[in-house]
């Protein structure tokens, strides 16, 4: 496994872009060349320059260094929503299709019922009920991805829960708990694991996009996804100020998204044989 994922050039490329905002949001507080809260009035909007190596914002706050802590809210947010969905869409989605029935119904529907509202809508009318802050979001998005997970969960738990070595585990006795961690986790596992980079890589545009309308990340903690929903008033006037923090959104979600991509094609075995 270890030596195709170092073969694969995507999963190669995808790391390489990844690793460095990883270890940015680890070490940030520690590499900031200023206090990211400091108002400064007569230096605002200003272009990069020796002192503010990529300007300053309307405030005249260092925006590198805004950049720099604004990661780290928004890959909590991301992180925590996707093991919310991750662990209550498998757990919905497994007792669904294991056990089948009214309990399939009951899951499998609320699961239709939360794919019906648009994301963006479901996780404003959250906001609008809870107030806006990182746990907020992290339910809020958390509740958005239960059904990609539940889903997959549920489909694959169909496919596996008839064959011959889970009928052999309830033959032995053993209990529900033991066959979906012992029988039915593991042949999922692949899935999984491509379905969570999707999910982060969503995740953090879904939070970015609620930033971006004020209902986000609550000032004055940064993130990118305020950072450019302040700066489109000042497109003309700093350009500079939207085109930071709309790069680093970009290509952490490219890197995301190539990333699952490679783990596909990594363990997807149809397409290994092609």
């Amino acid at each position: 496994m270890l030596k195709k994922c170092l073969e694969n050039k995507t999963f190669i490329f995808s790391l390489a872009i990844l690793i460095p905002f990883l270890l940015v949001a680890i070490f940030g507080p520690f590499i900031i060349t200023h206090d990211p809260y400091e108002i400064d009035a007569s230096n605002t909007l200003k272009p990069p320059s020796k002192n503010h190596i990529l300007g300053t914002d309307e405030f005249g706050r260092d925006i590198f260094s805004r950049l720099i802590l604004g990661i780290r809210p928004t890959l909590i947010i991301a992180l925590g929503a996707m093991l919310l969905g991750l662990f209550f869409g498998v757990l919905f989605g497994m007792i669904a299709g294991y056990y089948g029935g009214l309990v399939e119904q009951v899951f499998m529907r609320t699961v239709d019922i939360i794919l019906c509202f648009p994301p963006i809508l479901l996780a404003l009318i959250i906001v609008a009920f809870w107030g806006s802050g990182i746990w907020t979001l992290i339910l809020s998005i958390g509740i958005l991805n239960i059904p990609s997970f539940a889903r997959i969960a549920y489909s694959s738990t169909l496919q596996i829960k008839n064959l011959a070595y889970i009928e052999s585990e309830k033959s032995l006795g053993a209990n529900s708990i033991r066959i979906f961690t012992k029988g039915i986790i593991p042949n999922i596992i692949a899935q999984i694991i491509i379905q969570i980079s999707l999910t982060v890589a969503s995740a953090i545009l879904l939070e970015s996009g609620l930033s971006f309308l004020g209902v986000g990340i609550l000032p004055p903690t940064p993130s990118w996804g305020q950072m450019i929903g302040t700066a489109k008033g000042y497109i003309m006037l700093a350009p500079n100020y939207i085109l930071w923090p709309s790069l680093c959104l970009c290509f952490t979600i490219l890197a995301i998204n190539l990333l699952g991509d490679s783990l596909r094609d990594i363990m997807d075995p149809k397409l290994n044989e092609k």
